[in-house]
């Protein structure tokens, strides 16, 4: 069978390589993809929200199963009108008005892996997303919403100089949360997301909510709607710089499993906020069938959701698929025909696995590109390593460069956390271009 894997990222280069693994599947098409994915399948020059074509190419090629590896797809919309001039199904009275990328595929009569518009704005909308943790009971921070950059103003001037964090309320890639210590950087938070609009239109709603304290954790989970299965824990480090200093980034690096999060933990996190949040989801009228990532905060009063995803992680996705014993290809199809009952559990390696991200110069500000990459024959010669590109591309003369902020998450697993970190930045010594950087403490919460 042939799979098709939309987007560009590491977390698709390690999607594309875990899927192409699978006996059952003959040709992996990734669309766009990047120079690591062109190394275990075939790159097609279709971007992530051209869905009229990627329908057409799926078509084509006897795509058997669509996999979503990025959030923009799944909440960007096209319309009724659009979907029939393109006429890429059938036509029908009951088409919604505006289509994701999985409802235009579904319409289209074509099996694809992620959740629809309306579900994917658990993650397309903080407000949305409160709202409905609120209602269902949903261990969450307090918060207000904001439409008004002067009432949100207003509202932090009156209140008590404390600790809050201040959200835009759109998709901003994972840099629209801002963590202030007191009153005077929430001030220029809400100032910088809602006049400013310095993450464009995510920034016309504000959500300002109280600072956790705690430690963070990624519990991720497959579901159909109707069964829920539990990936193991890990951890993601967003800000830039070792210590947990400097600005939000996408992404840093993340190690699984996360120890933090113990067996007995998971069962709770399984009943107090997976199986609630798929259960108001279905009462929504907006049923969840994909990835359901929450972002959680350990308390001292227990576990509280930070905020949900609706797609693996990047960078978590990596040391998952490197710990994946079972067949990934299985696991997202029946996600996709709501079978996750009838296959067995899937099995992991014991051994933990350890992702390091490599960035260009400048990021998660302004960066250059085009740097020539030395060093990743090298790189791959580390054992259990693996080098995933996420912002790569071929030069004029075809050299792998630098195409993004966050270039390469370096991936190894090892008999401990640890090892795992010791072969991971072994292979990250052996790489090289022009203003390479990476944090150097990455999965040494795991020993606090």
């Amino acid at each position: 069978m042939n799979v098709l894997v939309i987007g560009n990222g590491g977390r698709e280069h390690a999607l594309a390589w875990k899927l192409s693994q699978s006996p059952r599947v003959s040709k992996v098409f990734c669309a766009p993809g990047n120079t690591g994915t062109a190394l275990v399948g075939q790159n097609v020059n279709i971007q992530a929200t051209e869905f009229a074509k990627l329908i057409r190419f799926a078509k084509e090629n006897d795509v058997a199963l669509t996999v979503v590896g990025p959030e923009i797809p799944l909440v960007f919309e096209m319309t009724k009108a659009e979907f029939l001039r393109e006429e890429l199904g059938p036509r029908s009275d009951q088409i919604p008005p505006v289509l994701g990328i999985v409802d235009a595929f579904t319409w289209a009569g074509l099996k694809i892996f992620g959740p629809t518009r309306a579900a994917a704005e658990l993650e397309g909308s903080k407000v949305f997303c409160k709202d409905l943790l609120r209602n269902a009971d949903v261990p969450t921070a307090d918060y207000r919403v904001f439409r008004s950059v002067d009432r949100a103003v207003t509202f932090l001037r009156e209140r008590e100089d404390v600790p809050v964090v201040v959200k835009a309320d759109g998709l901003a890639a994972g840099k629209g949360v801002i963590v202030c210590s007191g009153r005077v950087e929430a001030l220029d938070a809400v100032e910088r997301i809602g006049r400013q609009l310095e993450f464009g239109d995510a920034g016309k709603q504000i959500v300002i909510e109280e600072r956790l304290d705690g430690r963070e954790a990624s519990v991720l989970a497959i579901t159909d709607g109707q069964t829920i299965i539990t990936l193991p824990a890990a951890q993601d480090h967003k800000r830039a710089h070792d210590g947990d200093t400097g600005p939000n980034t996408g992404g840093m690096g993340a190690y699984s499993p996360a120890p933090l999060v113990t067996p007995e933990m998971m069962s709770w996190i399984e009943e107090h906020v997976l199986v609630p949040t798929v259960h108001a989801m279905k009462r929504a009228r907006r049923p969840f069938r994909g990835v359901l990532y929450a972002g959680l905060m350990i308390t001292n009063q227990g576990p509280k959701v930070l905020e949900y995803n609706v797609r693996f992680g990047d960078p978590e996705c990596q040391p998952l698929m490197m710990r994946l014993k079972s067949d990934l290809f299985e696991l997202l199809l029946a996600t996709a025909e709501g079978k996750l009952d009838q296959i067995e559990p899937p099995v992991w390696d014991e051994r933990p696995s350890v992702c390091v991200v490599m960035a260009s110069e400048g990021y998660p500000g302004k960066y250059a590109k085009g740097k020539p990459i030395r060093g990743l024959d090298e790189a791959a010669k580390v054992p259990d390593c693996q080098v995933f590109h996420a912002g790569t591309a071929f030069g004029p003369d075809g050299q792998v460069v630098t195409d993004g902020g966050r270039v390469l998450g370096v991936t190894a697993v090892g008999q401990s956390i640890p090892a795992a970190k010791l072969q991971a930045y072994t292979a990250v010594k052996a790489i090289r271009w022009d203003g390479a950087w990476c944090r150097k403490d990455i999965s040494d919460k795991a020993n606090s």
